[in-house]
């Protein structure tokens, strides 16, 4: 019961961390910041999942092996189970909750790969935390019932270690997460494959020589590009074309881009050959 009441305070503290983080990544860019502070909910993602370590994880597995040492009796089993029955109820409606509103968001992904995937930390983040909590209710709950049956109150420290592991689990793989959109991530292949037949549709672009893209946020992307034009262009030609594959690039992607495209002159050695967004769009041409 501890256990789990730290781990509900620090839920509590998780999702102001996720609020703060995006209001501040709101705010308008400045000359230190000139793309803007959309990474910003990465980093307080990331702080959710130290909390989620620190202060969930390593008490619940204190707690247990505490507990284990030195076992206490459970005084009022009645009332644990009534406080866990309610809370298990509300944190299967906060679940629920989540599960609807990364349905709409996961396209078709299994839940793994939505995590993995997933450019908005917030959804993860509290889908695999209501997860983690609705398992330590259960655990709770298993560890309490043990205790009162068995009388062993060892089992309330089980239960609790078991807990303080859960978590520590839910904990790294956020860590990892966010820290891979901290350092920056990609587009995804689908996004990086309408970046380049949107640039290739037009007559002034021959062809993507290569494309580079990253996060600055999760709805905020920059798009670097080295373009083929035709040769006899001139350099007025260049620049209208130019703006006009910048145009054509925002139509077809939902994002806030930064966009820097290169001129060039095509040249088979410079291509890049492995990236499979710009591979698919060649077969299909």
């Amino acid at each position: 019961m501890l256990a789990e009441s730290v781990h509900s305070v620090a839920d509590c503290g998780n999702q102001l961390l996720l609020l703060l983080g995006r209001n501040r990544a709101r705010r308008d860019r400045t000359q230190e910041h000139p793309f803007g502070f959309g990474r910003e909910r990465y980093l307080y993602a990331f702080m959710v999942a130290v909390v989620l370590f620190a202060v969930g994880a390593l008490f619940s597995i204190y707690e247990g092996i505490h507990k284990i040492r030195y076992p206490e009796p459970v005084h009022s089993p009645v009332v644990a189970f009534v406080v866990l029955g309610i809370a298990i109820v509300m944190e299967s409606l906060s679940l629920r909750t989540a599960v609807r509103e990364s349905r709409e968001q996961r396209s078709g992904d299994n839940w793994l790969m939505f995590i993995r995937r997933a450019k908005a930390p917030e959804l993860p983040a509290i889908l695999l935390e209501d997860m983690a909590a609705l398992a330590g209710l259960l655990l709770a709950t298993v560890g309490v019932g043990l205790t009162v049956i068995t009388g062993e109150e060892a089992w309330d420290g089980a239960g609790s270690l078991a807990i303080g592991l859960l978590l520590g689990f839910v904990a790294v793989i956020l860590a990892i997460e966010m820290k891979s959109l901290l350092i920056g991530e990609s587009a995804s292949v689908e996004v990086e494959r309408a970046i380049v037949t949107a640039l290739q549709t037009g007559p002034e672009v021959e062809r993507v020589i290569h494309l580079r893209t990253m996060h600055l946020g999760p709805e905020s992307l920059l798009v670097t590009a080295k373009i083929a034009v035709r040769p006899r262009d001139s350099a007025a030609d260049v620049v209208a074309g130019i703006d006009a594959a910048e145009q054509r690039v925002r139509a077809a992607v939902p994002f806030t881009m930064v966009i820097y495209l290169e001129p060039d002159v095509y040249s088979e050695s410079r291509a890049d050959a492995t990236d499979p967004a710009i591979r698919a769009v060649r077969r299909r041409r």
